[in-house]
């Protein structure tokens, strides 16, 4: 069966080939978001000062806390959804790769993740944009699955062009989600969903050739990076709703 190396070169990964309808869509989504976060901001900054002025008063904080989120418990869930991201990429590879006819429900089950991703975002940013990160993350599983189609065809035209098109959808992922939060720089994001697909494609390489240890030793690497990654990103919400959470 021929098979392609998936590795990319770096220049392969800097342009984007999305229609210019869906760029300007996505920047009308971050823009509004934009001035979302800014009402939120002041919102939350009135509550605190309400919360400051209740308690001069004498009133108990209970009834604040108590629909209030564990900052420790939303790490675990954060982490939670996303190592299911990694794992059921996984898992999707392997059966690709093998032609295993748990594909349908592999797939099904990997893309319910990015709606699951989305969902939590959307608790704090608004469905518009959780509905907007799930479509650009299942954008990038569907880049993914046909980058691994066309590897293991062997069809070296179409590898390319798609591993453009998958770290062109990583920087979007990544500038759509700096426009939301401060605490999550574009340049720290990217650098963390771009070492993101290079461990998934030497993982993905590696089973490709039949060389399991390498493949071990990628999804081990992939598992870290993804709990670093979950952590920042809860970190940034947690930094800036404070009051959302538990203290």
């Amino acid at each position: 069966m021929p098979t392609t190396d998936l590795r990319p070169p770096v220049e392969q990964a800097t342009e984007s080939r999305r229609p210019m309808a869906r760029r300007l869509t996505l920047t009308a989504i971050a823009l509004s978001m934009c001035l979302v976060f800014a009402g939120t901001a002041a919102a939350w900054d009135s509550a605190r000062g309400s919360d400051a002025s209740a308690a001069a008063h004498g009133d108990h904080t209970n009834n604040a806390n108590r629909n209030r989120i564990d900052p420790v418990v939303f790490h675990q869930d954060m982490r939670k959804l996303w190592e299911d991201h990694v794992t059921w990429t996984r898992l999707y590879i392997v059966s690709a790769i093998a032609g295993l006819p748990d594909l349908d429900a592999t797939a099904n089950r990997l893309l319910q993740n990015q709606d699951d991703i989305g969902n939590a975002i959307a608790a704090f940013y608004g469905e518009d944009a959780g509905h907007a990160l799930a479509a650009l993350l299942r954008d990038h599983i569907q880049i993914a699955a046909d980058l691994v189609a066309a590897a293991k065809s062997g069809n070296d035209a179409l590898v390319a062009s798609k591993l453009a098109d998958w770290y062109a959808n990583a920087d979007e992922i990544s500038t759509f989600l700096a426009a939301a939060n401060p605490a999550w720089p574009v340049d720290t994001l990217k650098d963390m969903m771009r070492a993101h697909l290079d461990q998934t494609l030497a993982e993905a390489t590696a089973r490709l050739t039949g060389d399991w240890n390498a493949d071990v030793a990628a999804y081990d690497e992939i598992h870290l990076h993804i709990l670093h990654m979950a952590d920042t990103l809860a970190d940034g919400i947690v930094e800036q709703f404070p009051l959302r959470f538990t203290h």
